[in-house]
C-alpha cells in the first residue's frame, strides 16, 4: 500500500510519482534502508534498476527478504545489532508482487486486489464454478500480505472472501479444522450481493485517458561498445550506435550516430571522414575535433527525432523491435551525455523520449491516424 509514503524522481523537469517502503540490502551485512519505487516501473535499491532487474536483485539476494542467525544488520547512522531467531514475513515472490501492486497503484490501475474484486463481480453475475474459480486464482495472486481487508471491511475483514473461495465443504485458512457450511457460504453471498449493490448505487467516475491494460515495465538501453552488425532484435537495436545504415538526403550512413555526428558540423571534409568513421565513437571524437554547426545546441534534438524516424522506416525489422515495447518507458543509457541519457536519473534522457515519440508515431502510422 502507498499510504502517505509518498516521494518522487525528477527526470527533465518532469516529475515521477513514487513511494517508499523500507527494505535490507545485503552488501557483505544488511542495511535497513529506504526502497523507492516509481510509477514508470523503476526501482531504487541502491540503484536505480528496471522491474526485471529488480527480481534478479532479490533472487540473488541483495535485496534481502530473509535475515540469517547471527546476521549482522544495521540502520545507517541509527544502530547495529546481530540476528538471533530471526522471522521475517517476506519472500522474494511475496515482495515482488507487493512492489508490481504498488506500480500499478501509483498509475492509478487495478492491483491484484482490484482484480481479485472484479473476478468476485463476474461470479455474481454467472455463478458458475468456473467463474468461482476465477475468484479462487486471482485471490491466491495477492501477496499473502495483503489478503486482509480486499474487501475494506474493518469488522469482517475478508472472511466472506475467503469463504466464497473455499465453498460450501472446504476450509479457510482461519478455521481449517471446520469446513464452511451452506449457510455460512449463502451469507458471504448476501454480503458481496449487497456489496455490489452499494458499489453499484455510488456515482461512478470518468476514467482518465490511458490504456485499459497496465503500462508496460520499464525498459533499460544499456550503454554497449562496440556493437556489432546483428539482424536480432533486441535492445541493443535501439541505441544509436546500433549498424542499421540510414540514408538522408542521398548519403548513407553506417549509423543513426554517424548521421548525428556528420550532421553536427558544417565542414564537408569533416563531414566525409565522420561518415566514413570505422566505429560510431571514432565519428564522435572526429566531431569533437571539427567546427560545430552554428545554433547546433538548439538544433540537435530535432535532428535526431528526423534521424530516428529515417531508421525505423528504412528498417522494418527494428521498427517491428520497438513496437513491441508496448508503452514501456524507455531508459537510455549514455555514459558520454546526460542529455542523451538518464544515466541513474541524473541525465535528461532525450533519447528514451524521442524513442517512445517514434514509436507512438509508428503505431499511428500502423492505425491509419498519421
Amino acid at each position: 500500500m502507498i499510504g502517505r509514503r509518498v516521494t518522487h524522481r525528477m527526470a527533465d523537469g518532469v516529475r515521477v510519482p513514487g513511494t517508499w517502503r523500507h527494505a535490507f540490502i545485503r552488501n557483505g551485512d544488511y542495511f535497513l534502508t529506504d526502497l523507492f519505487i516509481y510509477a514508470d516501473g523503476l526501482v531504487d535499491c541502491w540503484g536505480l534498476v528496471t522491474l526485471d532487474e529488480f527480481e534478479q536483485k532479490l533472487r540473488s539476494g541483495w535485496v534481502a527478504t530473509e535475515l540469517p542467525e547471527g546476521a549482522r544488520a544495521s540502520g545507517h547512522d541509527l544502530a547495529g545489532w546481530t540476528c538471533h531467531e530471526p522471522h521475517t514475513w517476506l519472500t522474494p515472490e511475496v515482495m515482488l508482487a507487493e512492489v508490481r501492486d504498488t506500480i500499478d497503484q501509483l498509475n492509478g490501475r487495478p492491483d491484484s486486489t482490484d482484480r481479485c474484486l472484479a473476478a468476485v463481480d463476474a461470479f455474481l453475475a454467472d455463478r458458475t464454478e468456473e467463474r468461482r474459480a476465477d475468484v479462487r486464482a486471482a485471490y491466491d495472486a495477492i501477496p499473502v500480505t495483503q489478503r486482509r481487508y480486499a474487501l475494506g471491511d474493518m469488522d469482517r475483514r475478508d472472511e466472506p472472501l475467503k469463504v466464497l473461495v473455499a465453498g460450501p465443504g472446504g476450509r479457510t485458512d482461519e478455521w481449517p479444522d471446520d469446513p464452511v457450511t451452506q449457510e455460512e457460504y449463502d451469507d458471504a453471498i448476501a454480503f458481496l450481493e449487497d456489496r455490489a449493490r452499494w458499489i453499484t448505487e455510488r456515482s461512478s467516475r470518468v476514467p482518465a485517458d490511458g490504456p485499459a491494460t497496465p503500462h508496460a515495465p520499464g525498459i533499460h538501453v544499456p550503454h554497449t561498445y562496440p556493437l556489432k552488425p546483428s539482424d536480432a532484435q533486441n535492445k541493443k537495436s535501439l541505441r544509436t550506435d546500433f549498424p542499421a545504415p540510414v540514408d538522408i538526403d542521398g548519403v548513407t550512413y553506417p549509423s543513426a550516430a554517424h548521421a548525428y555526428w556528420a550532421l553536427s558540423t558544417a565542414d564537408p571534409a569533416a563531414r566525409t571522414a565522420i561518415t566514413n568513421a570505422d566505429t560510431a565513437a571514432a565519428a564522435a571524437r572526429l566531431a569533437a575535433e571539427a567546427p560545430q554547426r552554428d545554433g547546433w545546441e538548439h538544433t540537435r534534438t530535432a535532428v535526431m527525432h528526423r534521424l530516428l524516424r529515417a531508421k525505423y522506416a528504412q528498417h522494418p525489422d527494428l521498427a517491428d523491435f520497438l513496437l513491441s515495447t508496448a508503452d514501456a518507458t524507455l531508459v537510455y543509457a549514455d555514459a558520454d551525455s546526460a542529455f542523451w541519457g538518464d544515466n541513474a536519473g541524473r541525465g535528461r534522457n532525450w533519447l528514451g523520449r524521442l524513442l517512445e515519440l517514434v514509436r507512438s508515431e509508428l503505431h499511428a502510422r500502423r492505425a491509419d491516424l498519421g
